[in-house]
């Protein structure tokens, strides 16, 4: 017989979820980032555990009231022929199509096979993705090129994280959630801006967000619409 081992209980929790722990190096600072289903703590490389702790405490409350919110939204309405697709700033209408196996988009309709729910899903993420991708990476080349920083841009790709809209390494690697793919065009722009900006500072400070303010000095009202709206963007 081969016991299996019990699943090690997370450290802490907020609201019946456990915490992750991100720590960085470049941080200087605590903070609490709170999403749909995750509570995240982003710390600096050698904060004790007690301080961590602490800060959760401190800011448990506000935590929860968030989570009570976000479970309260109603979800996203299930795909169906006629749906509306928004595509960067575009309303496209679904259809769905017997004739086709592919994913494919016609003028302003995006047609996909039938199937239930959850092949609509996968199937209209897939268009998505595909859509996406090129018109993601040429806003970061775009603006990788206005910052004087093309050349240290080595890829941009797609990403499902599920706390991160966009993400960039030390190596020059862009990752670009795809949902912002059903943001406005200007909300995509401005998390490609976001990105583009760590390939000369990778960090958060002033002079990292002068580079931001540069190029998009109106940069508050899209990060602002997209922590307020980022529900809105799930597909159903």
């Amino acid at each position: 017989m081969t016991l299996k081992r019990p699943r090690p209980q997370p450290r802490w929790t907020v609201g019946g979820l456990p915490v992750t722990v991100r720590r960085s190096a470049r941080r200087h600072t605590l903070s609490l980032h709170v999403a749909p289903g995750a509570v995240t703590v982003h710390a600096p490389a050698r904060t004790p555990e007690s301080l961590i702790e602490s800060f959760l405490e401190a800011k448990r409350a506000w935590a929860e009231r968030h989570l009570a919110a976000y479970a309260a939204r109603p979800g996203p309405a299930p795909l169906a022929d006629g749906s509306p697709l928004p595509f960067l700033g575009e309303t496209l209408t679904l259809r769905l199509t017997t004739q086709t196996r592919a994913p494919f988009r016609s003028g302003d309709e995006v047609h996909i096979p039938p199937g239930d729910p959850d092949a609509l899903r996968r199937a209209a993420e897939r268009w998505y993705r595909q859509a996406a991708l090129p018109e993601l990476r040429a806003l970061v080349e775009g603006y990788a090129q206005a910052l004087g920083a093309r050349d240290r841009l080595r890829s941009v790709r797609l990403s499902a994280a599920r706390t991160r809209w966009g993400s960039c390494t030390a190596a020059g690697d862009i990752r670009l959630h795809w949902l912002l793919a059903r943001a406005p065009r200007e909300v995509a722009a401005y998390v490609a801006l976001h990105e583009a900006a760590h390939l000369l500072e990778l960090n958060h400070s002033p002079r990292y967000w002068a580079h931001v303010a540069r190029l998009m000095p109106g940069h508050t009202r899209w990060r602002a619409w997209l922590k307020e709206h980022a529900h809105t963007l799930a597909l159903g």
